[in-house]
């Protein structure tokens, strides 16, 4: 009988396997993404290229939009490896950015759905809502294919799909990343009363598989609220640790992985767009997978975490933490700040290198 051990090893490869199959497809893209936006940045932040100009926008544009819209492209991809009709799915993130949708949802009003509540979601760059409707939607086309006349089911199968898993998608899977994101940062506010030093420690260690899911996306009106209300942030200043925990476990990763050159490719991607800010290529690509890099990124970030909550560094404007984006956090605690990014970094790179053994 194989163990509790082993069974739960066999069912995280085979959840692993499935999400490789989605998002490895756009990896190359997703980092070319990383890399246009951090650099454009990087050249406004330096006064080389005005943020009013039309090379700014139009770079931008084509950057970020690539992350806004990433239900799109998942859509897609797990269409192909869940085996549903693509246009189909498709039209689920089509529903879920729909500019009037999108200017209600994001803006913190709810919707009325025969007398249920859609709550406030924030459906750009998601990840969870998309795959949990296309995998929906997979058992939803099933009977159609199956009870539907064939005569009408070019029009009707649509027609059957859309009620059932737009509904869902809206009233459930948009609130999943929402809740989880809301807990996480109710029980970080409770700590970092206790003690700023835990609480760094505490996202710096649960912000990343935060984002896998979508659910970092909870922070940033608070973040924002704060530097609103006090002029600064104590929040995402702890978060600059776990970026380059990311970046040091792909590094470690791509060192390692000699026999693998595809692998060693994509693992290399990761550390450089994890390094220029950026943490979706290594997250997706690299250390999802790799559960001992997974980990080892965490630690380190809680490594990280836990030195700014220690020096009580601020964030003056909204901005992800990394070195490019440091401006935003020059005064407390700062020198401390980029140290914590340089030790996380550091703690990533020497823990998965300590674990070359396991590393496939």
């Amino acid at each position: 009988m194989p163990s509790l051990i082993t069974k739960l090893e066999s069912g995280y490869k085979t959840v692993i396997h499935q999400i490789s199959g989605i998002f490895l497809p756009i990896i190359n893209c997703l980092t070319a993404a990383s890399i246009i936006k951090s650099v454009i940045v990087l050249m406004a932040a330096a006064g080389i290229l005005a943020e009013t100009s039309g090379v700014y926008q139009i770079l931008y544009a084509c950057s970020d939009g690539f992350f806004y819209f990433l239900p799109f492209y998942l859509a897609i991809t797990a269409s192909r490896q869940w085996k549903t009709d693509p246009i189909i799915s498709l039209s689920i993130p089509v529903a879920m950015l729909y500019p009037q949708i999108v200017a209600v949802l994001e803006n913190g009003n709810t919707m009325d759905f025969f007398g249920l509540t859609i709550p406030a979601t924030i459906y750009h760059s998601s990840v969870i809502p998309v795959l949990l409707a296309v995998a929906l939607l997979r058992f939803v086309e099933k009977p159609c294919d199956k009870f539907i006349p064939e005569a009408v089911r070019g029009f009707l199968k649509p027609i059957v799909c859309c009620l059932v898993v737009l509904p869902i998608t809206f009233l459930l899977f948009g609130r999943v990343g929402t809740w989880i994101g809301d807990f996480l940062t109710k029980i970080f506010l409770s700590i970092y009363d206790f003690s700023p030093i835990f609480a760094g420690a505490f996202m710096g260690f649960f912000i990343q598989p935060m984002v896998v899911v979508g659910a970092h996306w909870s922070i940033v009106p608070v973040s924002i609220n704060n530097i609103a209300l006090n002029g600064y942030d104590i929040i995402m200043p702890l978060l600059g640790g776990a970026v380059y925990g990311q970046a040091g476990a792909c590094l470690a990763l791509g060192i390692l992985r000699r026999k693998d050159k595809e692998k060693r490719r994509i693992a290399f991607q990761g550390a450089m767009s994890a390094a220029l800010g950026v943490t979706e290529p290594a997250l997706f690509g690299v250390t999802v997978p790799e559960i001992r890099g997974m980990l080892s990124a965490c630690v380190a970030g809680a490594v990280g975490g836990a030195m700014a909550g220690a020096a009580g560094t601020h964030c003056n404007n909204f901005a992800f933490p990394s070195y490019i984006t440091s401006v935003a956090y020059v005064g407390p605690g700062f020198v401390t700040f980029l140290i914590s990014m340089a030790v996380a970094f550091a703690v990533a790179f020497v823990l998965v290198m300590a674990q070359k053994k396991w590393i496939k």
